[in-house]
């Protein structure tokens, strides 16, 4: 099938992919263990792991949890840890004994872990040990007892502290493991391989249903499209975002190791300083990221000594990234970031720019082979080219539907088979795309649309702004009015300051009404900043003594 941008795509790149190749997830990964046994796959800063011993402990993993542990095909098994060679170990070792994995967040309250846990059913646990002190009486409520802890640091995260219980060790699930014996099961492409839960955004979250097939089609095509770009057995990848969520899960892990990668792990990517010195002591070629991620580096002491001469691909997904940061990437590192845009319904990867990326454009580049992309207006139609509507996708990396929900997949896909993604986008009249905004973000004031990343992004080329936010605030003369939350790099930045700086780059409905200063914004685990919680404080908290309202003026 040929689609309209196909016209426009690199010489290099297929329309095509044979999705064959590959039955599952584990036969991807076998494959890229047998074709490099003794090349390093993961270096954590203490230690390393060639693909062979990584290949040797999932499969001892993968018998503890059949033979000891008594798991069947089909049962869920959570895994809640940061990065850390634990993390692929056990994804493989879950996939291979036909188990579905259920990644979860080790950020996450007591509150959250039991409402994804038991809507998927999980039956046991891959856990750090030094969250079971807050996390064991979820266990204990859910009567989920087959518990492995992990011994990673968890110690930037809140909470952490150990349980007075003694669970499994890792290390002595591998060795027990070792003894048994077990046959893999045949896995087929249809079968599902993952529950990855979306951020909850509308709701509590729900548990994205990804078969093998989804995920290895999505890592294909991603090979299909980055095709000489990367080179085999000579990549090393900093793997900074988290593997349990599908960024990092399907790019780093999946793709990184069928292409013979090192991956870097970076268990806190909190810590800047230590990931800046990281970043010294490696040759890195490879930088997946976000906004906020490329900001902070930046930002950190010590970025502008790292040597970047082997790095020659920095990918931005996630969220937008804004011109103002891709510049300043540039200037710094040599590279320019090449725009993705993805989901977690979507194994994550939908659309990319070619590579190399000469200039950042600001668009989400081309959909990937057979990825079918459309937009929509709010009766299903199709818009004109240079018209904005919902991005609909569909293509073999799709999800079937979401676990136990049928009235959320009844609203999310279209009667012929598209998902509405909830986000705005226009195309041009090459086949690109161009993300807008997410559409319940969009504030609409006297009537007018505001899509708050425009206004994030002229806030971001103030010098006195390391980040910003925008939503939409009640108001009782235009209905809704423009709030922005910022961080600041430089103290003497004031509201007055950034207003008249918005009202230079911003017709007047736009610019906004209220600024709020706070020392952080609330992030997901990728950094993709989280609106709905800034609306959220609104609607409950009183107004801050930090926050100036300017008088309107008129357009």
């Amino acid at each position: 099938m040929n689609f309209f941008w196909h016209r426009a795509y690199p010489l290099d790149v297929p329309y095509q992919v044979d999705l064959t190749r590959y039955s599952s997830v584990p036969e991807l990964l076998r494959h890229a263990i047998e074709q490099r046994p003794d090349a390093i796959a993961f270096d954590d800063g203490r230690q390393q792991m060639t693909y062979r011993a990584f290949g040797e402990q999932a499969s001892a993993l993968s018998a503890y949890l059949v033979a000891a542990l008594g798991l069947r095909s089909g049962e869920r098994v959570a895994i809640m840890i940061p990065n850390d060679m634990a993390y692929p170990i056990t994804a493989l070792a879950v996939l291979e004994a036909g188990l579905v994995l259920v990644n979860v967040n080790p950020m996450y309250t007591p509150r959250e872990l039991e409402h994804q846990l038991r809507d998927s059913g999980t039956t046991a646990i891959v856990i750090a040990r030094t969250l079971l002190g807050k996390m064991g009486s979820v266990l204990q409520r859910l009567n989920i007892d087959r518990i492995i802890a992990v011994d990673v640091d968890t110690s930037w995260i809140p909470g952490s502290c150990e349980s007075p219980g003694n669970p499994t060790s890792f290390e002595l699930a591998i060795e027990r493991g070792s003894g048994l014996a077990f046959v893999p099961p045949a896995i087929r492409r249809g079968s599902t391989a993952l529950l990855q839960y979306t951020g909850g955004t509308v709701g509590p979250s729900k548990g994205a249903v990804l078969s093998h097939g989804n995920l290895t089609a999505n890592v294909l095509q991603v090979e299909a499209w980055l095709g000489a770009q990367l080179r085999r057995d000579r990549e090393v990848f900093l793997t900074a975002l988290p593997l349990y969520h599908a960024y990092a899960l399907t790019l780093n892990f999946l793709y990184g190791m069928l292409i013979g990668a090192r991956l870097v792990l970076v268990t806190n990517p909190k810590d800047l300083p230590t990931l800046v010195q990281r970043m010294q002591q490696q040759r890195l070629t490879f930088i997946s990221g976000v906004n906020t991620l490329f900001v902070g580096l930046m930002n950190t002491p010590g970025f502008d000594r790292i040597d970047f001469s082997d790095l020659h691909m920095t990918l931005g997904g996630g969220a937008a990234t804004q011109p103002a940061v891709a510049r300043r990437w540039r200037a710094q590192t040599g590279v320019c970031i090449t725009e993705a845009y993805g989901m977690t319904e979507a194994s994550p990867a939908l659309c990319t720019n070619p590579i190399p990326t000469h200039e950042f454009d600001g668009s989400i580049g081309f959909p990937l082979p057979m990825t079918e992309v459309t937009l929509r207006d709010e009766y299903n139609r199709d818009v004109p080219i240079g018209e904005i509507g919902e991005l609909c996708a569909r293509g073999p990396q799709m999800m079937s539907g979401y676990w136990n929900a049928p009235e959320a997949n009844a609203l999310a896909f279209t009667s012929d088979g598209f998902f509405r993604t909830g986000d705005i986008a226009r195309m041009d009249d090459h086949g690109r795309f161009y993300l807008v905004d997410r559409k319940k973000d969009m504030v609409l004031v006297s009537g007018f649309s505001v899509f708050p990343s425009e206004i994030e992004a002229v806030c971001a080329e103030h010098w006195g702004v390391a980040e910003a936010a925008c939503v939409g605030v009640p108001d009782a003369r235009t209905g809704e009015a423009v709030k922005v939350h910022v961080v600041r790099s430089d103290a003497r930045l004031s509201a007055e300051d950034l207003i008249a700086h918005c009202r230079l780059h911003l017709t007047a409905y736009k610019v906004p009404r209220h600024v709020q200063f706070v020392e952080e914004l609330p992030k997901s685990p990728v950094g993709k900043i989280l609106r709905r919680m800034l609306r959220e404080e609104t609607r409950t908290a009183p107004p801050p003594t930090t926050e100036a309202t300017i008088p309107p003026r008129s357009s």
